[in-house]
């Protein structure tokens, strides 16, 4: 007796692979899969979100039901931009570090405390696997002036920002045609630069004085207006000139106050620079 051979097994086609595409009418030039990532503080997954006036803002990665979420404390997104308030759905976003394990507890609802103590969970087990390791705590002591500041501040369109990462090693956040990040930094020989300056470490009205008279700062004020707005949108020069081209990561710049990042002021320049003027003020241009 002789079995019937089995008929070829026929694989479905693959679906075709389609690119991820900001549309013309969005408010943010974020891709979707570039706004995940992790809580520096809890290393928690969150996901970032511009709001309507460019500044952004993390979320946690899920939405919780209306009823446990106070009022004051509702989000929702459309359109790729979340807004402070709740769209009188049944279902909320919420701001991640209202629920962070690192945060003040007292900041967190009571109907929320046993997310955060999930969360808190969830941070104990990474720290444990090793995939997770907690930032140190900051000395109080003041901090020693460094020859190159981890986290510089850089001054552009009139603000300052805190960098999150050395100002020659802060990338540019668009994709490439391969679908990738681009690697190029900001900072070329190409294009100009800004000026290491010393300036009146200020604070606003009301507030205590700081303990530092003058700090560091990254000044980029000098640039033309294109030039400040490259670096504001972290795009190398060549990307800059590419406006059609999305982000795949948020930009860096996060907007400074000297009161909660005062142990990221320096009151000395990054390198050792000639005095210029009467004034005393020391200067160097960064090469």
């Amino acid at each position: 007796m002789r079995s019937n051979p089995s008929p070829p097994v026929r694989h479905a086609a693959a679906p075709p692979r389609r690119s991820l595409r900001v549309a013309s009418d969005s408010g943010s030039r974020l891709l979707r899969c570039g706004q995940s990532g992790r809580c520096r503080a809890c290393g928690n997954r969150i996901e970032w979100y511009h709001r309507s006036t460019q500044q952004p803002v993390l979320l946690h990665p899920y939405e919780l039901p209306s009823a446990r979420v106070p009022a004051v404390r509702r989000w929702h997104v459309s359109s790729g931009i979340a807004h402070p308030a709740g769209d009188g759905s049944s279902w909320c976003r919420l701001l991640h570090t209202v629920v962070c394990p690192a945060s003040d507890a007292s900041s967190t609802p009571p109907p929320l405390t046993g997310l955060r103590r999930t969360l808190a969970v969830n941070t104990r087990r990474l720290i444990d696997t090793g995939a997770f390791t907690p930032s140190p705590a900051p000395l109080d002591s003041p901090t020693p002036a460094l020859c190159r500041p981890v986290r510089p501040i850089v001054q552009l369109l009139y603000v300052r920002y805190l960098a999150a990462r050395p100002v020659d090693e802060i990338r540019c956040v668009a994709q490439t045609r391969r679908r990738r990040r681009c690697t190029s930094p900001l900072l070329t020989s190409a294009a100009p630069s800004g000026v290491w300056r010393l300036v009146p470490a200020t604070v606003a009205s009301g507030q205590l004085a700081l303990p530092a008279d003058v700090m560091a700062v990254y000044d980029l004020s000098a640039l033309p207006y294109a030039a400040q707005l490259r670096w504001r949108a972290q795009r190398c020069p060549q990307h800059a000139a590419a406006p059609g081209a999305a982000d795949l990561a948020m930009a860096d710049w996060e907007p400074f106050d000297p009161l909660r990042h005062h142990e990221h002021i320096h009151n000395r320049l990054p390198a050792p620079a000639r005095r210029t003027g009467r004034t005393g003020r020391m200067r160097k241009a960064v090469q």
